[in-house]
C-alpha cells in the first residue's frame, strides 16, 4: 500500500486522507446532478459513496495503472469535506499520473480548487516521482479551466466529440506539466506544510 504524507495544511485548508466517516460530506457533492455533469457519469447513491469510501479506507497501491489516491479536502478550522482531489497512476513505466478535483458547488469561487490542486500536484512530483502530471476536463467546464491555466499547465489537446455525456457528445482538454516545469514555475510559490500529529482528524487511507 502506499499513503503520502497527509495531513498537509496550507493556507486555508486541511489534505488529509479519507475516512468511513466523511459518507455524509462525500454523498453530498458526488450526488449532486451539477456535479457529475462534467465528469460524464451519472449522480453517485449513497451505497456507491459508502464502497469508494471502503476501498479508500482500506489502502491504495501505486504500482500499476489504473491505481489512484484520493485526498479529501476540508477547511482548515473545520472538519466538513468540501471536495476531493484524485490522483491516477496513467502509466507507470512512463510514470505519467493525472490529477482531477471535484468540490462542493456551496464553496466554488473561493480558489479552494486551485489551493488544493497545487498542494496535491507538488505531492505528486515529491513523492510519487511523477515525470508527467495532466488534467483531462470536459471544455465547457469553465472553472476547472481556471484552475490548470493558474497552476501554471499549458493545453496540450483539443478532442473533438471525445466522450459522450448523455446525449451530448462532448470536447475535451487536456492540460499537463513535467516535474522539471513545476519546479521552476509560479504555480509552486504557495507552500504547503505537513501537520502535527494531534492535528490529524482520522487514519491514513
Amino acid at each position: 500500500m502506499f499513503r503520502l504524507s497527509l495531513p498537509v495544511a496550507t493556507e486555508r485548508l486541511t489534505l488529509r486522507p479519507f475516512t468511513p466517516d466523511d459518507l455524509d460530506d462525500l454523498h453530498a457533492y458526488q450526488s449532486l446532478p451539477d456535479v457529475a455533469r462534467h465528469l460524464f457519469r451519472p449522480p453517485l447513491t449513497r451505497d456507491q459513496c459508502a464502497r469508494s469510501l471502503t476501498r479508500r479506507a482500506a489502502g491504495t497501491a501505486w504500482a500499476e495503472d489504473g491505481d489512484d489516491l484520493v485526498v479529501a479536502v476540508c477547511e482548515t478550522d473545520g472538519t466538513t469535506v468540501v471536495g476531493e482531489i484524485v490522483l491516477k497512476l496513467a502509466s507507470a513505466r512512463a510514470r505519467q499520473a493525472e490529477i482531477g478535483w471535484v468540490f462542493h458547488p456551496a464553496y466554488g469561487g473561493r480558489g479552494y480548487a486551485t489551493e488544493a490542486a497545487r498542494a496535491t500536484a507538488s505531492l505528486a512530483f515529491a513523492e510519487l516521482n511523477v515525470h508527467r502530471l495532466f488534467a483531462r476536463l470536459d471544455v465547457l467546464n469553465t472553472g476547472s479551466v481556471r484552475v490548470c491555466e493558474r497552476l501554471g499547465m499549458r493545453r496540450e489537446a483539443h478532442f473533438v466529440e471525445n466522450d459522450l455525456d448523455g446525449e451530448r457528445w462532448a470536447d475535451e482538454y487536456v492540460y499537463a506539466t513535467l516535474a522539471r516545469e513545476w519546479k521552476t514555475g509560479p504555480a509552486r510559490s504557495s507552500p504547503v506544510s505537513p501537520m502535527e500529529h494531534g492535528r490529524d482528524r482520522g487514519p491514513e487511507a
